[in-house]
Order: C-alpha cells, then sequence, then structure tokens
C-alpha cells in the first residue's frame, strides 16, 4: 500500500484516495488481507438502546458485583470494575464465571458493521481480539442463513493453540480468538493485566501459534476497532511482522479505529518509522462501510446460502430471508426474545415457505430512526401479531419484547369480542400453566412449533386467515 505525503502528520498516515482503495481491493480479492477485528465494532442494542457490548458489559459486571457507579462520570472499562474488584480484596477467577453468566443471560444479535464485514466473502481468516461471539454469529447469519458455518478457534496464554490447517486448506471461514473466548475459566483477557500476560505469551517459544503468525507476518493487515493503546498498537505491530517495523517490506496494515487522532505519539511513529502503516481516522464503522460499499461494488451483491445447502435454489422452501427494515401491510408481526432468534429464523423461512409474508426485528431499522416509534407503528398495523413463548421469555421479567407484547394487547382492546389478532407460538415445552404473559395470550389457542419448525397444518392455517393465495 504506498503511502501519501501530505504537510501534517495526521493526514500523511490517515488519507484515503481511490488509488488506496482501489490496491486495498485488488489485495482483498487476492485473498492477500486478514482483518483484525477488536471491541470498537461490537456496538449492540441492548433495552437502553445501542451501546457498546464491553461498556454494557461493564457496568452489568459492577451492578452484580455491588460496585457504586457515578452516572455523572464517564462508563467505567472492563479493567475499571476487575481493578476495583481485586482492590476489595475479591477473588480475580470469579470474576470470569460471572461475565459468563451475564453474557448467558443476553443474545444479542450481532451489529450490522461486523455483518458488512463478513459479507466481504474474499477474507477466509478473521483475527478477533475480542472474547464475545458476534463475529461468528455475523459469519454465520451474513454466508449461512443462521446456521452454523464458521469454525472458531481460540488462543489461551496456558494453552497454544494455533491455525488447523494452512490457510489456504481452510474449508469454512474461521475466527481466531487472540485473546481467548468467553468461559467460565480465566482463559481470556477481561483487564490490562490479562493483556500483559497474553503478550509474553505470545512472544514465548512454547506458546506462540506459528502458522497464525506465518499468516499475519506475510499477508496485509487491517486494524479495525482495536481499541489498543499507543505502545500496545506498535508492539502488536511488531510482533505481527516479527522485523524492525522500519525495514523494507512488501506488506502494509490499516490502523481503524476512533481514538487514532488522540495519539500524536503514534501516529508521528508510524509516518517516519513505519511507513508501510496506514491510519485510518474516522473510526472502524466508517471504514467498514467504505470499504463494504467499493467491494460491494467491484463485486456485487452476495446471495445467502439456504439453510439446508442440498435444497439449492433461493425460492425453495426451508430458505431464511432476513426480513428487510420495512414491514410489508398486514404482515405477520413475530416478537421474540433475542436468546430465540435461531428458532425465529426458522419460524420466518417456514412462513416465507408457505407464502406467508412474515417480519421480524433484525436492526435494519434506517439509521436515526425512532426505534420505538416504529416498532409500535408495525405492531398497529401488522395483520397478526405471533409472540414467541419460551424457556427465555419464562427467565426474563423484562425485556423489549414484553413492550410488544404489551402493545399487541392494546391494539386488541379496540377489536370486536373474539377477533384473532394474537397467535401465541411455543418452541419448547414451556407450559400454560404459569406462563409469565399477558391474560390475553392465555385466552388464546397456542401453537406448538419446537424450534419453530412451521408445520403444513400451521401454514395452511395462517394462510387461509390472511387470505394468501395457494403457491402454485
Amino acid at each position: 500500500m504506498p503511502s501519501l505525503t501530505a504537510e501534517s502528520p495526521l493526514s500523511a498516515v490517515a488519507a484515503f484516495d481511490d488509488d488506496v482503495w482501489e490496491d486495498l481491493l485488488n489485495y482483498i480479492e487476492e485473498k492477500r488481507v486478514i482483518p483484525i477485528v477488536g471491541p470498537e465494532l461490537c456496538v449492540v442494542q441492548t433495552d437502553a438502546g445501542p451501546e457498546n457490548l464491553y461498556t454494557w458489559l461493564a457496568r452489568s459486571l459492577a451492578a452484580r458485583l455491588n460496585q457504586p457507579v457515578d452516572a455523572a462520570a464517564p462508563p467505567p472499562t472492563l479493567n475499571d470494575v476487575v481493578v476495583r474488584h481485586l482492590s476489595a480484596r475479591g477473588r480475580r477467577e470469579d470474576l470470569y464465571a460471572r461475565i459468563r453468566t451475564i453474557m448467558r443471560e443476553t443474545t444479542f444479535l450481532p451489529p450490522p458493521a461486523l455483518v458488512k464485514l463478513a459479507e466481504i466473502t474474499d477474507f477466509d481468516l478473521y483475527l478477533s481480539t475480542t472474547f464475545d461471539s458476534l463475529l461468528e454469529e455475523a459469519l454465520n447469519l451474513a454466508r449461512g442463513a443462521g446456521a452454523k458455518n464458521t469454525d472458531v478457534v481460540a488462543y489461551a496464554p496456558s494453552k497454544l493453540v494455533d491455525l488447523p490447517s494452512a490457510r489456504e486448506k481452510l474449508a469454512r471461514p474461521l475466527v481466531y480468538h487472540l485473546m481467548g473466548r468467553l468461559s467460565a475459566s480465566p482463559t481470556y483477557v477481561i483487564s490490562d493485566e490479562d493483556v500483559l500476560e497474553c503478550v509474553c505469551a505470545l512472544q514465548t517459544a512454547h506458546y506462540t501459534p506459528q502458522k497464525l503468525f506465518n499468516e499475519l507476518e506475510q499477508n496485509h493487515l487491517l486494524l479495525i476497532g482495536g481499541g489498543f493503546s499507543d505502545w500496545l498498537t506498535r508492539l502488536f505491530l511488531r510482533l505481527a511482522k516479527r522485523r524492525r517495523l522500519s525495514d523494507p517490506r512488501d506488506v502494509g496494515e490499516v490502523l481503524a479505529y476512533a481514538r487514532a487522532g488522540d495519539e500524536p505519539g503514534l501516529v508521528f511513529f508510524l509516518q517516519e518509522v513505519s511507513s508501510r502503516t496506514r491510519l485510518f481516522s474516522s473510526g472502524a464503522e466508517a471504514f467498514v462501510d467504505e470499504l463494504h460499499r467499493r467491494w460491494m461494488a467491484r463485486r456485487g451483491p452476495v446471495a445467502a446460502p439456504a439453510i439446508n445447502p442440498a435444497m439449492g435454489g433461493a425460492d425453495e422452501p426451508g430458505r431464511f430471508v432476513p426480513p428487510g427494515g420495512e414491514m410489508a401491510d398486514r404482515a405477520v408481526f413475530i416478537s421474540y426474545a433475542r436468546e430465540d432468534l435461531a428458532a425465529v429464523r426458522q419460524l420466518k423461512a417456514g412462513l416465507d415457505a408457505a407464502g406467508v409474508s412474515a417480519w421480524f426485528d433484525l436492526q435494519q431499522l434506517d439509521s436515526g430512526d425512532d426505534f420505538a416509534r416504529k416498532i409500535r407503528g408495525n405492531v398497529a398495523r401488522c395483520g397478526y401479531f405471533i409472540p414467541v413463548i419460551s424457556a427465555t421469555t419464562q427467565r426474563r421479567v423484562e425485556g423489549w419484547f414484553r413492550r410488544e407484547w404489551n402493545w399487541a394487547v392494546d391494539r386488541t382492546e379496540g377489536m370486536v369480542a373474539g377477533a384473532r389478532f394474537i397467535l401465541p407460538v411455543c418452541i419448547d415445552d414451556t407450559p400454560e400453566k404459569g406462563a409469565l404473559v399477558p391474560e390475553q395470550f392465555l385466552k388464546a389457542h397456542w401453537t406448538r412449533l419446537p424450534g419453530g419448525a412451521v408445520t403444513p397444518e400451521v401454514a395452511a392455517k395462517l394462510k387461509e386467515l390472511l387470505g394468501a393465495k395457494p403457491q402454485p
């Protein structure tokens, strides 16, 4: 990647023109680029709105540990919470299990930026510096319609785990968690001390993943949303390239993260010492948006495969088609807890195959939309309302889906007595007796569809209710 010249250090390493983008796209098409994905892209939809996963997790962990959080101060980082716990003589090992429990209780949809990155199918190896599964889920969604189609490997300072094979022999996309993967054991990074231990281990002869570092050395790298400090960024680049950064080399790197402009020392170092490294200072999401736009313009949209690859074409039964940002008139509105997304995908695929238009929120609302207003409007104009009931909804006494349920109940107050609008679907063996659902749900007939699989009888009934014409 040729460097550009300009008067200021920042503009010299941050400027991207069409030639630079074209070079990058050429390298990507030749599969000579490895994206390294960090926490800046992990923006999820929480009950309070969009938020970085690790900001939300730090606040949630602080609450579990009964640590006070000053609402007027900047939100604590995960490292802040860990340090406070240790200073109060808490056990470090206990924190990993607590975090695992918090993450098990709430499932987030993969952020749109990660889905866009996953849609660039010329990428086959992704390096993650986070411990969550969002990148893996984005790949499954973008390339496998939600089916598990991604291999995952996780490094741990006490256990050497390398790539399973040479990169060209990988049968499926692979995510390598460089700093560990979520677990109840202390095998992943949650604090600055953990980062230090991980980096030290990576430099030792017995714990260096040689196949991975061979790939990092020989390919162009995209460090996207890494969130590393100045000196940790320099150290990581040095580890990845395994030589002095001022030495001539055939491959380069792009750093894209929000704090780039706040690190003048790093900017100067990259300009004067590591001339093959380019800094994109507009942030990780902006970089992914532009890269995805240019790659799509060059290659065209990539069709999502069927859940069952043996079923073939795009119009055949069983194919999950992600819902669009806008709900069609009189569509069936599916309301669900995020943890039940896999079953909801199956449910929508079955309804689509039967000719029944179905919609659910998959975080594809237009940027800037009033989320609550738009969702409530969809509940107000949908043809039928399907609340998905499960063991998950039994566990969660609050959640966005409960707002949707209440809005649906409110709508029935203006309907004639006995009108069929709410069609509860239970995807497991949750009993009706004692179910944590509105009273109106208990008055309606429950349809049981284990795992969300739609039966021909249910599909025919819905088509009859909606007045759908039989498929030829």
